[in-house]
């Protein structure tokens, strides 16, 4: 069961890097396509490791394997920040993340030719964080309104209901295929090997990203050079903001947690090469986990630091989410017994 613990640390840290990225996100300083990116361009940097791990050429169906695996996780990043920008990430998360796991499930099982199964008690436990993950994630009173009102809504609203449906489906679809391929790459090489393919397939489609999506070039350049039609006066002082440039401190935290992100995710990683190939759907699950977390540190920092984190707190709320960790809990009760 060391899958089991590796995979609960790895969601502690994404639920840090995920207050800091929606911080980063929401204050304007990064476009998300950007921002996915850079996330699959820094990637590349665990080419350092290299040497130290005994890094090897596999054949040529791995290194396919290893690369579209790591290109498919950087794409579908690329439509879950792209969703979260466009549509109510009140109805997109949950969405997001009661599918993946159920594809992955699916996906195994296509795979595997229906060999792969979770036992009744994985089923359980599988069924319980998920509806967990969902229930923690999703706005009740907002969802059963939107229900009701959306058989009175206008052609336009019922397109962009379905339009966000059809985002969040496609993401879900393509996470859950990456974890998949990645489990597949890491039944045939060591897990750092894999890792390191994985990472070089992540790191060429960004590279596509930056040659095809224009937008994302104008992007990136105006982040180092003035904004066209700014008028600066002649040896004036400029800020950061009006240069175009991310603020020092703002870099600073950014590349920390790009750091922290990538730890985290080595770590999923080799809680995917440690799992059983059934249980890699299993790990998905457990992003309820992070969850819980988020809605710890995201309490904890309304609290305190009210100007920068806010949390919708009520009774309904409070009594929605304990019954949503509750869930979880019995969830990862099962599988710690088990």
């Amino acid at each position: 069961m060391l899958w089991f613990l590796v995979a609960i640390s790895a969601y502690l840290i994404l639920a840090v890097v995920f207050l800091v990225d929606k911080y980063l996100l929401t204050s304007s300083i990064l476009n998300p396509r950007v921002y996915a990116f850079y996330v699959g361009t820094l990637g590349i940097l665990v080419l350092i490791l290299a040497p130290f791990v005994g890094f090897f050429i596999p054949e040529k169906s791995q290194i396919a394997l290893s690369l579209l695996a790591g290109a498919i996780f950087v794409y579908g990043l690329f439509w879950f920040y792209k969703t979260l920008q466009l549509f109510e990430p009140s109805r997109a998360l949950p969405t997001i993340g009661g599918l993946t796991p159920l594809f992955t499930l699916g996906l195994i099982y296509l795979f595997s030719w229906g060999k792969e199964t979770l036992s009744s008690k994985g089923v359980v436990a599988f069924t319980l964080l998920i509806l967990g993950s969902i229930l923690i994630n999703i706005k009740v009173k907002e969802n059963f309104v939107l229900f009701f009102t959306s058989f009175k809504a206008s052609v336009r609203e019922k397109l962009i209901n379905l339009k966000s449906l059809k985002f969040s489906v496609f993401t879900a679809f393509l996470l859950s295929l990456s974890f998949v391929l990645i489990k597949y790459v890491y039944l045939a090489q060591p897990f750092w090997n894999g890792f390191i393919w994985k990472s070089i397939g992540g790191f060429l489609m960004a590279a596509c990203f930056f040659i095809f999506f224009p937008e994302i070039k104008k992007e990136i350049f105006k982040n180092r050079v003035p904004r066209s039609g700014m008028k600066v006066e002649k040896n004036a002082k400029r800020s950061s903001a009006e240069r175009g440039k991310f603020p020092k401190k703002t870099t600073a935290i950014f590349v920390t947690n790009q750091a922290a992100g990538a730890g985290a995710n080595i770590l999923q990683n080799w809680a995917i090469a440690l799992a059983p190939l059934a249980y890699v759907a299993i790990i998905n699950a457990l992003q309820g986990v992070q969850y819980v977390f988020l809605l710890i540190f995201t309490i904890f920092l309304s609290l305190k630091l009210p100007q920068i984190v806010k949390e919708e707190i009520s009774r309904k709320i409070i009594l929605q989410k304990i019954f949503a960790i509750l869930l979880i809990a019995t969830g990862l009760a099962i599988l710690a017994l088990k």
